[in-house]
């Protein structure tokens, strides 16, 4: 089970049905490099149904690919150009790290210190939450964004957030929640001497060269940017629509959400990272190490950037809205920005293809090899494809977390029959686990398979007795007529 992508597919229904992609705006080429990623980008806008996407790539410190793909408004048919400017969302979490990492540099923050050491106004279940507990997802505070008030009165949501029960002890999982960044920017500004609310990436945007960038959403008007989009159900045997949505980022959340830039900014940005001009590289790879959970597993987040194996290699980033994503590959001396304005776009899924086009050496091995040799196929080959991956590479890893995330990103992108096999899969590597079963249960029910989601879910509870979600959603199915 993942409620956060289950969430996303529920509110945005990102699935595609008759969406076709713009063309591209870019200018042909002779470098086989960059054939190959319109190439490739194309496929995927095709796809996904993408109006707009930017795509960047920056190798051995320097921006060796710009290309501008689609439109960015549907609405007035504007082309996505260079300085079209996209919504970064949680993107802006890795700026939040690079601004907390300089705290610690500067010995005023300490990611094991509890948050009782900078702020004495929390609830007393509150106080032994760590600064990378925070900053990793692993906290079990009750999340911000659930407030019924969050976006009509900050002060009331905030209000609610703090009455309710911590959801879990400190370190046991992962937890997305936006709770965590919120408390984060009040910590760094309150060792600043700033307003709690005031933004936290200021200073990044000057230091690396980012001329088209700052904080806005749609209450402001951001020169260069466009709406961002959505496909959504009309209606029982009626297509999906393309439909515009509006987000709104109020100051106590910037250190969460509300970035805009664009590519050509990302990019410098990035090098601005991997030459460690922005942080010092002790620093960053302390940013870059995976935070551990309280049985000393590790997790899939450092101190506001994603971690992940590529083979032997790293690849570091984050991801915002599902429309945008910006990876890092340091061992490759590498860089990827794509950014979209389609909620469900989840460049993320071949963000990969791109690095591989300009790092041939990068050893892409585990989900990322089998999502690459499967996105243009309709997935009925996964078990060939799987076990022919594990017999050339034996010692790869598909770690559970990472195939279930991009299950439920097929989900919400609107392809349940590649999603159905992927859980499948994970089940066949992980058969003890209710998580899996429980996520095989989600996607049997959205494919119109009733009998085999009660199946699946009674088999989550078996490995999983404490698994709430699973109950509730085994006696519905149960129930219905």
């Amino acid at each position: 089970m993942n409620l956060g992508f289950l969430l996303a597919l529920v509110l945005s229904a990102a699935a595609i049905g008759s969406a076709h992609a713009a063309p591209a705006t870019t200018t042909p080429s002779t470098d086989a490099n960059t054939r190959a990623v319109d190439a490739l980008v194309r496929r995927r806008m095709q796809q996904l149904g993408i109006p707009g996407l930017q795509v960047a790539v920056v190798r051995q410190d320097r921006t060796v690919l710009l290309r501008n793909y689609g439109v960015a408004s549907v609405e007035l048919g504007v082309p996505v150009t260079d300085a079209s400017v996209f919504s970064l969302n949680s993107i802006t979490k890795a700026f939040s790290g690079i601004a907390a990492g300089a705290a610690i540099a500067q010995g005023r923050l300490d990611p094991k210190a509890p948050l009782s050491r900078y702020l004495t106004d929390l609830p007393e279940s509150w106080r032994a939450v760590t600064i990378e507990q925070l900053m990793a997802h692993m906290s079990g505070l009750p999340d911000l964004m659930r407030a019924p008030s969050v976006e009509q009165d900050p002060a009331a949501a905030w209000a609610w957030t703090l009455a309710q029960p911590i959801r879990f002890a400190p370190g046991e999982r992962y937890d997305y929640c936006q709770t965590n960044y919120t408390l984060l920017q009040r910590i760094l500004n309150q060792l600043m001497a700033r307003p709690s609310d005031a933004a936290l990436a200021t200073a990044q945007f000057a230091a690396a060269g980012m001329r088209h960038t700052g904080y806005g959403d749609a209450d402001v008007v951001v020169p260069g940017k466009g709406p961002n989009y959505r496909y959504r159900d009309s209606g029982p045997g009626t297509p999906r629509t393309l439909r515009p949505i509006y987000e709104r980022f109020p100051p106590y959340r910037q250190a969460s959400s509300g970035i805009n830039s664009n590519a050509e900014d990302m990019a410098n940005w990035a090098k601005a990272v991997l030459n460690a001009s922005l942080i010092d590289a002790r620093t960053r790879e302390r940013l870059w190490t995976p935070v551990r959970y309280a049985d000393g597993k590790p997790g899939q987040w450092g101190l506001g950037w994603q971690v992940f194996a590529r083979g032997s290699h790293r690849m570091v980033g984050m991801t915002g809205g599902g429309r945008s994503a910006v990876f890092l590959y340091p061992d490759d001396a590498l860089a990827v920005v794509v950014l979209t304005n389609l909620s469900g776009a989840y460049p993320e899924d071949f963000i990969d293809g791109i690095a591989k086009i300009y790092a041939p050496e990068l050893p892409l091995t585990g989900i990322p090899a089998l999502r690459i040799a499967l996105d243009d196929s309709d997935y009925e080959r996964v078990d060939t494809v799987l076990r022919d991956l594990r017999a050339q590479h034996p010692q790869a890893s598909f770690p559970e977390a990472e195939f279930n995330d991009w299950g439920y990103r097929l989900l919400a992108s609107g392809r349940p029959k590649q999603a159905l096999a992927i859980f499948e899969r994970i089940v066949d590597l992980y058969p003890n686990s209710g998580n899996a079963y429980d996520s095989l249960a989600e996607a049997r029910s959205v494919n119109g398979d009733r009998k085999g989601a009660i199946e699946a879910y009674r088999r989550a509870l078996v490995l999983d007795p404490k698994n709430t979600h699973a109950a509730t959603q085994l006696r519905r199915l149960e129930s219905a007529p």
